[in-house]
This record gives structure tokens, sequence and C-alpha cells, in this order.
């Protein structure tokens, strides 16, 4: 049987970050077993892993047994799964429904929670999530060549207070303010959706600031807030052109790529 310390197990969910961990989880040595709950990254993430299994995150069952069968004992979890699953189409396995029955709540720790549970049975370890991307997690800085306004800092700390507030509450971990008033508040619809929600209502002739924060007990094994170019993207296209994050709380994606555009579309982008 293979030495399971080589072995790290990741399942990966949406976006940049799944690829990040599988390539510098390749890089120091590891055989790389990958369960894939998104079609989107399946490729990029096909050239750093051993093997890639895909399964739908309702598919307990086949997840464990690849696991199992792969000599997983230490796995990551890492990338975007939406809660949306819960409610559309959800194809749920007899054990996905089983976890879910004892949860007293659906909040995002809770199922979480449940599931790293299920794992320790399994005698799998869940990994804290900045094991292998440290450097993804951002210094306190302005990244852009625009700085904040007095008006926009002023914007910036109150919704740092409200979204740490719902961050323990374990609703989300992004507001959208003008002008001292909260227009968005995130919740199962994730960042963008909350984004654009909350970008729509503002007075275009003011900047409308994003506030992106980790929750006061955050669980650094899954859920640190990330952003990247999406999430400028998104910004841009709706109206708001200042985001602010936690320092040392938070993945960037795409850093290079994401403060080019932000410079570009004269955005502030800043790590508080």
């Amino acid at each position: 049987m293979e030495n399971s310390d080589k072995i790290q197990g990741l399942i990966a969910g949406d976006g940049e970050l799944p690829v990040q961990v599988a390539k510098m989880a390749a890089r120091e040595g590891h055989d790389v077993i990958c369960v894939a709950l998104s079609h989107k990254n399946r490729d990029e993430l096909y050239k750093y892993c051993k093997k890639v299994y895909t399964f739908g995150p309702g598919e307990i069952i086949k997840i464990l047994d690849a696991l199992n069968a792969e000599n997983v004992k230490q796995l990551t979890f890492i990338g975007k799964v939406s809660k949306e699953i819960l409610f559309r189409n959800p194809k749920l396995d007899k054990k996905a429904i089983m976890l879910l029955k004892q949860a007293q709540k659906l909040n995002d720790d809770m199922v979480m929670l449940i599931l790293v549970d299920e794992l320790e049975k399994n005698d799998i370890k869940v990994l804290d999530q900045t094991l292998f991307i440290k450097d993804l997690l951002v210094k306190k800085q302005v990244f852009t060549q625009l700085e904040p306004t007095v008006e926009q800092l002023i914007d910036i700390d109150y919704g740092f207070h409200i979204a740490k507030e719902i961050g323990g509450l374990d609703i989300g971990q992004t507001v959208v303010v003008q002008n001292k008033m909260i227009l968005a508040v995130e919740a199962i619809e994730g960042t963008d959706k909350a984004i654009t929600r909350g970008a729509k209502l503002a007075n275009k002739a003011h900047a409308a600031v994003v506030v992106k924060v980790s929750k006061p007990s955050q669980d650094k094994r899954f859920d640190i807030p990330t952003v990247g170019l999406r999430t400028l993207k998104t910004m841009k296209r709706y109206g708001a052109n200042v985001l602010a994050v936690e320092a040392g709380e938070t993945f960037i994606v795409e850093e290079e790529k994401m403060i080019n555009f932000a410079n570009k579309n004269k955005m502030v982008v800043v790590a508080v």
C-alpha cells in the first residue's frame, strides 16, 4: 500500500484556489488525490493531481469510498460550493441525508463541521486551508493607484463592523455600503449576487463600497474569505468601485490581473 504521508486529498469546489492548492501540494512532493465537485476547473486540476474523481457534493458515500480506496489520511477542503444545491435538485445520497438530518441548523459552519466529523470517523484529518497557499493571504496595504477617500474609509470601517457581526451569526461575510448605509448583506446567494443586489441600489454618483471579512471565530479548515478578478468584474458591471478585505484573513487570487483591472477602471482595492 502506498505511503499515506505522501498522499494529499483535495475536495475541490469552484474557482482558482483548488488549482493553486493542488499545484503547491504537488510541488512539495505529495500525490494529490482530488474529488472535483465542479466541472469548471477540472481540466486544470488534472495537471497537478495524480487522480481526479468527479462527484456531486451530495454523493458522500462515493466520496468516502474513493478517499478510503486511495488511502487518503489528510485532505483540504477548498473552493466555492454553493449552498443552493440544498434547494435545487440536491441529489443527496442516503449518507448525505442522514448527516443533514443531524444538523440543528443548516448554516455553513454546522454543515462543514458535520462533514469534518464524518471524515474523522473515517480516519481522515481535514487540514487548515492555508497550509499550502499562505502566500495568497493578503497583507495590510492599498493595492491600487487610487487610495480610498476619507468618506470611503468611513464606509469601510462601518462595513467591516457590520460584516463581522453577520459573520458571527454565520450568515455571510460580505456587505455593500454607501454613505454609512448597508445596501446588501450576503446570505445564501453568495458574494457576487450580494454585490449585484447592493450595487444596483447605490447612488451611481458616489462610490459603493464592498467589504469582505473573516468570521470572528473563523475555522481555518473551511470558508476562508476569497476575492479575485471575478469579484471586481461583478463590482464594475454594477457600479461598485471600492473593495476592502481583511488583512491576514483573506485569499486573493490572480492578484496581478486583479490590480491591473482595478487600476484600468479607476477602482480601489485595499486590505485593512
